[in-house]
């Protein structure tokens, strides 16, 4: 077990290495310079945000392409719009920017979603690919700007949050780290279950995903602020030490309580056969494998913000994380924990850093 966590281990921190340039906080110099990087999706500027909709919004087409743009956000709104080089014909696209982008510009960044912009007459399409790709990158901005503070040392300010958000949370984490090792009855568990949802999930958006993993390896962590996912990390990569395996997954991921909760409403199950389910085990250590070996090579670390736990953070997360989430919570009705058992990238690499059994 020891040597696959290390095994792991040593591949985050190549993809931590690789994405931010740092350890612990610390610079690695001169690391992979002599090759060259993706251009990041999101950067940070002194007091601004610049979102590059490049790779996030490649699918949303005009009249002859997408069209890329960079969003520079300061202090929680648009501060200005610049379009990158396109395929759009130049006078339907300048007719569109003209118009449509001094809307979206000031717009505080909580009114983007709800925000409906007129398309311009001749120009439709380049219009709503604007409209469409600003809110696009504010929604992965938001994404990114929620889990990077989550995975921050804190700044200044190394005190925990004693807000009754996050004071409800921790006894949530609490319960579901100690209460199991005792107690296990099916009235609890499902009180815990619910817990795990509800608080955890939509209300404090408090779960392990790699973003954060990577995150906290690239910047360091301030234990004593971020006390709640550092309880979750020693639930998910310690407890296992002790003979409780998967114990995160199965007592405190808001997503994995989500699915079991959904499925318990029905009596109906699909059975796969255990040569179907074996091809499918070996999907997700495939996929997990790929994903691995891309970051490591400095590429497509993007899709860890597309990760399904970040569809609890549904006023930021991005339409189509929020509507996978949905489908696998309704494939949860008649399948036990899908994505967690055939998909979640995450959740591999815990059953491969404690040698598990399948869930």
């Amino acid at each position: 077990m020891l040597v696959r966590f290390i095994t792991c281990l040593s591949l985050l921190v190549a993809v931590a290495i690789q994405k931010d340039g740092s350890l612990f906080g610390y610079a690695v110099h001169d690391y992979g310079s002599s090759q060259e990087q993706e251009e990041p999706s999101v950067r940070f500027e002194d007091e601004a945000i610049v979102v590059n909709t490049t790779s996030i919004a490649s699918d949303i087409k005009g009249y002859a392409g997408s069209i890329p743009m960079e969003i520079r956000i300061i202090d929680g709104k648009i501060s200005a719009i610049t379009l990158l080089d396109n395929n759009e014909t130049p006078s339907f696209v300048g007719r569109a920017s003209e118009a449509v982008l001094p809307a979206w510009t000031g717009m505080a960044l909580d009114d983007v979603e709800a925000a409906t912009v007129d398309a311009v007459s001749g120009a439709t399409m380049s219009s709503d690919a604007i409209s469409a790709t600003v809110r696009r990158g504010v929604a992965h901005a938001g994404t990114v700007i929620g889990e990077r503070n989550m995975a921050s040392a804190g700044g200044d300010d190394p005190e925990f949050d004693w807000s009754v958000r996050s004071v409800v949370a921790l006894i949530v984490v609490l319960a579901g780290m100690s209460v199991p090792l005792f107690y296990r009855g099916k009235g609890y568990r499902y009180v815990q279950l619910v817990a795990n949802v509800l608080v955890l999930g939509f209300w404090s958006g408090t779960f392990i995903s790699y973003s954060l993993l990577v995150g906290y390896l690239a910047n360091g962590m301030n234990v004593v602020r971020l006390v709640i996912p550092a309880l979750l990390i020693v639930a998910a990569f310690v407890y296992p030490y002790f003979g409780k395996k998967s114990h995160y997954c199965n007592w405190l991921c808001p997503l994995g309580s989500l699915q079991e909760l959904a499925g318990k409403t029905t009596g109906y199950k699909l059975h796969f056969s255990s040569r179907t389910a074996k091809y499918l085990d070996a999907f997700r250590t495939a996929l997990w494998w790929v994903l691995m070996l891309v970051m490591c090579a400095g590429i497509w670390f993007d899709w860890m913000d597309y990760e399904l736990f970040s569809a609890f953070l549904f006023r930021q997360a991005a339409w189509g994380v929020v509507a996978a989430a949905l489908a696998f919570v309704c494939l949860s009705f008649v399948v036990y924990r899908p994505y967690c058992r055939y998909v979640c990238p995450t959740g591999c690499l815990l059953q491969i850093t404690q040698n598990s059994d399948k869930k």
